[in-house]
């Protein structure tokens, strides 16, 4: 995975100023850099307007000091508000503070008397409690007045490590240092930080090594090397087969979920439906092959054929017995596997049954109802992913505009480029089809997953408003090739 996309914890990041200190970077200079770079990006943003510094008693609060002095010394009205005694500071805050020569105002609301603009510098990413009553209601002051706020690493309230939060106020801008948190990107920390500018101030990228870092920003630098290529000897058979289990009379979702992984490359897709849903399914496809599938029996006969390299069950089809016996003879199977919808709650009753099947590399999609039936874990988004993945040996794909994506081994991205407009029927179905047309040319799982989900979120992003779900396929070439990769 690569460097610049780690996500690192409040105590990984903390970990990686202690040894940046060690290896002879002073906290002092590097909180001047912090302070100094998010002067820098709000006179960027906006011309000289009265400002309210709101500064915290520890680091944060040093890099807020920091902060109002750089803004004053160009020319900005600057009123800095402190929690707790300027004496008490200690460290590089206290060194910084000392450097202040204008006054220091008690935190309260009359700070923010005629300000323009609010600087949040009063807790970082490592607070993961409440705040306390008399800073929650100054926060939700700054929002009642309607003041533009500039959060340092994050809005005071929010749990860097989970993206909950209690308390915070959001922030038109959110610049933080070195790398990116989860609660970053996870929701609702995604919304409350606003736009969110990541400063290099001269931390120590070899601190990384030691860490362990196990989650990332899902990214193309991440899982491009491993998306399939085309030779100019490639032909439909060395692109692998996807096997897609259609469901009827729910129709539409198979339909969807076909012309992705035709989309996404396979070069061949096979559609197999009851029989009395053939003809439907004829009648739509022109490039793919509709076959007629009587049963479970019919279904072990199909695969056989070893031809078959990723398969599909779930959209449209039924979450009844008949489902969760087809799940079952797909995972039997032991090949690559992508189980969606009907086929994560045909087992709500039996999970237990579903992960003990799985054998090989095999991808599960559920969004949060389907999730919460499967798994009984508890927690952010990332931890339950993280479990739930653990938990039943699949690549866990927890959808929804933060869409976590999680390896039984401990690996995890969060998404981030999914519009808004993806919220509309059918849209899994698609990305459910995606992942598997990656599978069957041979991605591996974790990397398939994590590439569809950012495919996907490319695809509807080309389309903009009004997007409905059977635009998606045709615009998934689209998003492969502003990738920068030819895949005609």
């Amino acid at each position: 995975m690569a460097l610049a996309t780690a996500l690192l914890t409040p105590a990984e990041m903390g970990e990686v100023d202690r040894r940046t200190i060690a290896g002879g970077t002073a906290g002092a200079l590097l909180m001047e850099r912090a302070g100094a770079a998010v002067a820098a990006e709000i006179g960027r943003r906006w011309t000289r307007r009265p400002v309210a510094v709101l500064c915290g008693p520890g680091n944060n609060g040093g890099d807020g000091f920091v902060v109002a002095r750089r803004l004053a010394a160009e020319g900005w009205p600057v009123r800095l508000a402190l929690l707790g005694e300027r004496a008490a500071l200690r460290g590089d805050a206290a060194h910084h503070a000392a450097l202040w020569l204008q006054p220091v105002e008690p935190l309260g609301p009359a700070a923010l008397d005629g300000a323009g603009l609010v600087v949040d510098a009063l807790f970082g990413a490592g607070l993961s409690r409440p705040l306390d009553a008399p800073v929650a209601g100054l926060l939700a002051e700054v929002g009642r007045r309607r003041l533009a706020v500039v959060a340092v690493d994050v809005p005071s309230g929010l749990d860097g490590a989970t993206g909950l939060a209690s308390g915070a106020v959001a922030a038109d801008l959110t610049v933080t240092f070195g790398w990116l948190k989860p609660g970053h990107l996870l929701q609702p920390g995604r919304d409350l930080c606003g736009e969110t500018v990541l400063a290099d101030i001269g931390l120590d990228p070899a601190a990384l090594d030691a860490l362990g870092v196990k989650t990332w920003a899902n990214d193309p630098a991440s899982w491009r090397v491993a998306l399939p290529r085309l030779a100019s000897g490639t032909h439909k058979y060395m692109r692998g087969h996807a096997l897609v289990l259609g469901g009827w009379p729910m129709s539409g979702a198979g339909r969807l979920a076909a012309r992705a992984a035709a989309r996404a490359g396979a070069g061949l897709v096979t559609v197999a439906v009851p029989p009395a849903g053939h003809g439907t399914y004829a009648a739509a496809f022109e490039s793919q092959i509709v076959r007629p599938l009587a049963d479970a029996h019919a279904l072990d006969a199909l695969l056989a054929d070893r031809r078959f390299t990723g398969l599909l069950l779930g959209p449209g089809a039924g979450a009844g017995g008949t489902t969760r016996v087809m799940a079952l003879r797909l995972l039997a199977a032991e090949r690559p596997c992508v189980l969606d919808a009907d086929a994560l709650t045909a087992f709500a009753d039996a999970p237990a049954e579903l992960f003990a099947a799985i054998r090989a590399p095999t991808v599960l999609t559920p969004h949060a109802g389907e999730f919460a039936r499967l798994f009984k874990t508890s927690g952010d988004k990332l931890t339950q992913a993280r479990a739930a993945a653990a938990e039943s040996g699949a690549v866990l794909v927890l959808k929804g505009g933060d869409t976590v994506v999680a390896a039984p081994d401990g690996r995890a991205v969060i998404n981030a480029n999914a519009p808004p407009t993806l919220a509309t029927g059918g849209t899994g179905d698609v990305l459910a089809g995606l992942i598997v047309g990656l599978l069957a040319q041979g991605m591996p799982a974790f990397e398939a997953a994590a590439a569809g989900v950012w495919l996907h979120g490319a695809a509807a992003a080309t389309f903009g408003p009004g997007l409905i779900a059977s635009d998606l396929p045709d615009r998934i070439p689209v998003a492969l090739r502003r990738l920068g990769r030819s895949r005609a």
